[in-house]
């Protein structure tokens, strides 16, 4: 069975070059809503405004149908995404209209500000105890937890920035409450030539599902090369993005994220002082130069194969020292992929979709004289793939591979390079825009683990106007 696997995997990758599309229908969704809210208020106070002054002279009031926007310095490539919207829209819904209103804080020249709440519970059993090496930022432990309880606002801040917020709740096995600060950025909206900064605590943008919050994922866990590569939380911390929408005939974007390369959210790279890395205790690293930031390029690129068909391709990397050495270093790479079929003219389902990530870590480790440990370089690898059918309105199945290995290197057994693969079958079914659950099965095999069966039901609700899942 391993080497079918093994072999699924290896030909799906091999689809990687022949792909071309870079963001799903989704992300441009979302970043067309986030993108028109400012242009939208705007455009509501001018229209109230000149209805005011019409009425005042008896002239008749202007007209109520706004008008195309058109792609201006105001939003870059906006007439392009909201082409793209605009075509999404025209199916009709697999459910009722939204009845859930946003929860809105304030709104009022040219500003607003929304609440929402998104809560995930778990509950579930595994063969093994040592649920937290199972499941690297999955589950914590077998029985109910409350997987994440997340407080999102967003909003228009004045006609040049939308800000936003994530702050995520959750309860470990020790029944400790932690807080967390998952995104906190500001967004320009009127950068000339097709350039847009973001900055703050943000989701780095490398590859495609560590840019996804956890309500957002097909499964109820990450995949093993990106809990492995990027952390259990994601790769996010503070620092600065600027990107740049290429004038292509298709959807091109470049990225480029300078951010902080410490702490439990940069785990590959400098990482937080103290842990205990491949063997060897992770130095207290601070910033001496610019050469101690973490870099991270990206570029994207997408377009239709057809009305019923979407392609996708992107390439990342990652740059930054690491804690191991006072002057040692990683480098990680990785190429993703993505095709979505959908009937023309259909609501939300039927379809389906696939989507496969892989990735290369190259780790310079610096010697630890205390461990007995060598100054080395480490080589790990590592991909996904996975493929989610939507069979009928509101229910979804998905099976996704997963395979991490490396070289030898000094310290073995090491639990964090082990070589291990995962089958993971899952269906979900969406009660409505607003609640879903979830079933999922992990295999898993693991060098000098052994196996692992386990079983997890997934609950989440949302009040407010963050939607359950993206569609």
């Amino acid at each position: 069975m391993k080497k079918v696997f093994i072999s699924f995997l290896a030909a799906a990758l091999a689809l990687l070059p022949t792909v071309a599309r870079a963001q799903t229908e989704e992300e441009i969704r979302n970043k067309i809503m986030q993108d028109l809210k400012p242009w939208i208020e705007q455009e509501v106070q001018r229209r109230v405004k000149e209805a005011l002054e019409a009425a005042k002279t008896s002239a008749p009031p202007a007209s109520v149908t706004a008008p195309a926007p058109t792609e201006s310095a105001a939003t870059p490539g906006k007439s392009k995404l909201t082409e793209q919207l605009a075509k999404e829209l025209s199916g009709q819904s697999a459910f009722p209209p939204m009845s859930n209103k946003p929860i809105t804080l304030f709104s009022g020249g040219g500003s607003y500000a929304n609440l929402s709440l998104d809560v995930l519970g778990l509950a579930g059993i595994s063969s093994r105890a040592d649920v937290s090496r199972i499941d690297p930022g999955g589950a914590n432990q077998r029985g109910f937890e409350l997987q994440e309880a997340e407080v999102f606002i967003d909003g228009a801040v004045d006609p040049y920035f939308y800000g936003a917020g994530n702050f995520s709740f959750g309860i470990d096995e020790n029944g400790d409450t932690s807080v967390d600060i998952e995104e906190a950025y500001l967004r320009t909206t009127s950068l000339p030539w097709n350039l847009q900064v973001l900055a703050g605590q943000y989701k780095t943008a490398f590859g495609r599902l560590n840019l996804q919050h956890t309500h957002m994922w097909d499964f109820v866990d990450p995949s093993l090369v990106n809990a492995r590569f990027l952390g259990t939380d994601g790769l996010r911390n503070p620092g600065v993005q600027i990107s740049w929408l290429a004038p292509t005939p298709f959807y091109t974007a470049a990225y480029l994220s300078v951010q902080d390369s410490q702490g439990g959210t940069a785990s590959s790279f400098l990482g937080s002082s103290g842990d205990v890395l491949f063997g060897r205790t992770l130095e207290d690293r601070r910033l001496r130069s610019a050469g101690d930031l973490l870099y991270v390029p990206r570029i994207a690129s997408s377009f239709d194969l057809s009305d019923e068909q979407t392609l996708t391709l992107g390439a990342s990397a990652a740059f930054g020292p690491n804690s191991s050495g006072t002057d040692t270093r990683t480098q990680i790479y990785g190429v993703d992929a993505y095709w979505k079929w959908k009937p023309a003219n259909a609501g939300a389902w039927p379809f389906v979709k696939w989507q496969t990530e892989a990735m290369w870590r190259r780790y310079e480790a610096g010697a630890d004289t205390a461990a007995g440990l060598p100054a080395e370089t480490l080589n790990d690898w590592g991909a996904y793939s996975q493929l989610v059918w939507g069979f009928h309105q509101g229910w979804t199945a998905a099976l996704r591979g997963d395979y991490v290995s490396g070289d030898h290197g000094a310290f073995e057994p090491d639990p964090d390079r082990d070589q291990r693969w995962r089958i993971s079958p899952a269906l979900t079914w969406y009660l409505s825009e607003f609640s879903k659950l979830r079933f999922q099965y992990n295999f898993d095999e693991i060098d000098h683990f052994g196996q692992a069966n386990s079983v997890w039901m997934q609950f989440e609700f949302v009040l407010g106007a963050h939607g359950a899942h993206p569609y």
